[in-house]
């Protein structure tokens, strides 16, 4: 009879049914621990929003909130303030798995689906009920023809009326031809569009423009008030045209390959923690555009309304644009079935 040695039969080279049973559970266990920890996913997102801001603040309490309602497995870090280079490093890093997310706007956007530029047609609308329109006529687009291109967009919102902010005063577009334009490094069909129209521009990263402004390189911007505000650059560019030329849209995305690995489960509570935090940021942050603009004009920020004869002169440029921005900038079909939908607004009103 062979002799056991703590469970081990040293002549057969064999372990008591006891010690198979015990290696057993020890590698089943080894195996469900694997399995839970390949469960938690941490996600690298980047914003150019800087520290503090809402846009900011939405992004931290939604992390917070995903670790919350996932018992940690959702873990969010946020890197902001353009640290990780523009939307289009960030796309590009997505692309590779440097990092999984982003919260970018519309510039950005187009590089997950060109539809995006539907957001670039100037003086489109006037009112947030019209744009929300918008957004439920092409919601849906918008969001699958990203997906398909490989991210996932778990909100969607609008962060603010862009306004012309330039270092002199400007009431009409040949004003406007006198001052240096920034447009976005990168996006070559905007600046082509701007020049052809008799303007100059200076494309920068948009982690540059501030330096660009303090050194007289560029001096005209269009951007939302809050941006401005954040970025303390009204001390350079102190006069604003008051007079709605676009809606800056944005969107918090997820590399898709990331998003495949969350549990189904999570993933409704994170897009259901995602829409209630964005609609409260929509709500809120609709009526802090007029704040940031009182603001501003407390600090010296001149606030210039234009007649209108000149708003007539800035609606006849943008019709001349039309046919430079239809295929070379918004797709053709996306272009025809937004102007149609504009027209009928027009029509109702």
């Amino acid at each position: 009879m062979p002799k056991e040695r703590n469970g081990y039969f040293p002549e057969q080279g064999t372990y008591s049914i006891d010690m198979k049973k015990y290696f057993y559970i020890v590698l089943v266990l080894a195996m469900s621990l694997s399995i839970l920890d390949a469960k938690k996913v941490k996600i690298k997102m980047a914003t150019l929003a800087p520290e503090g801001t809402e846009w900011h603040g939405l992004l931290m309490k939604m992390g917070q909130e995903w670790k919350k309602a996932t018992d940690g497995k959702i873990n969010l870090r946020v890197y902001p303030g353009g640290v990780v280079g523009d939307e289009r490093d960030m796309i590009r890093k997505m692309r590779i798995g440097q990092i999984q997310g982003a919260a970018i706007t519309s510039e950005g956007l187009t590089e997950v689906n060109p539809q995006y530029s539907v957001f670039f047609i100037p003086m489109l609308y006037q009112q947030f009920s019209d744009l929300d329109l918008l957004y439920e006529k092409l919601g849906d687009d918008l969001v699958s023809n990203a997906e398909k291109n490989g991210f996932k967009v778990i909100l969607m919102v609008d962060v603010g009326w862009v306004y012309w902010f330039t270092s002199d005063s400007v009431r009409t577009p040949d004003d406007l031809r006198e001052h240096s334009i920034f447009t976005w490094a990168g996006d070559y069909r905007t600046a082509a569009l701007w020049e052809k129209s008799g303007f100059q521009v200076v494309p920068l990263a948009m982690t540059d423009m501030l330096s660009g402004l303090q050194t007289g390189m560029v001096n005209a911007m269009a951007f939302n008030p809050m941006y401005v505000l954040a970025q303390q650059s009204f001390g350079i560019t102190k006069y604003m045209l008051d007079m709605k030329w676009g809606m800056l849209s944005a969107a918090v995305i997820l590399d898709l390959r990331t998003w495949n690995r969350i549990d189904l489960v999570h993933q409704d509570k994170m897009i259901e923690i995602a829409n209630r935090i964005s609609t409260d940021f929509q709500r809120k942050n609709r009526l802090e555009s007029d704040e940031a603009i009182a603001v501003m004009k407390e600090y010296g920020l001149v606030v210039t309304t234009p007649t209108e004869a000149e708003f007539e002169e800035w609606k006849s440029l943008v019709e001349e644009m039309y046919p430079l921005i239809r295929g070379q900038i918004v797709e053709e079909n996306i272009f025809d079935r937004v102007m149609e939908f504009k027209h009928e607004l027009e029509a109702d009103n």
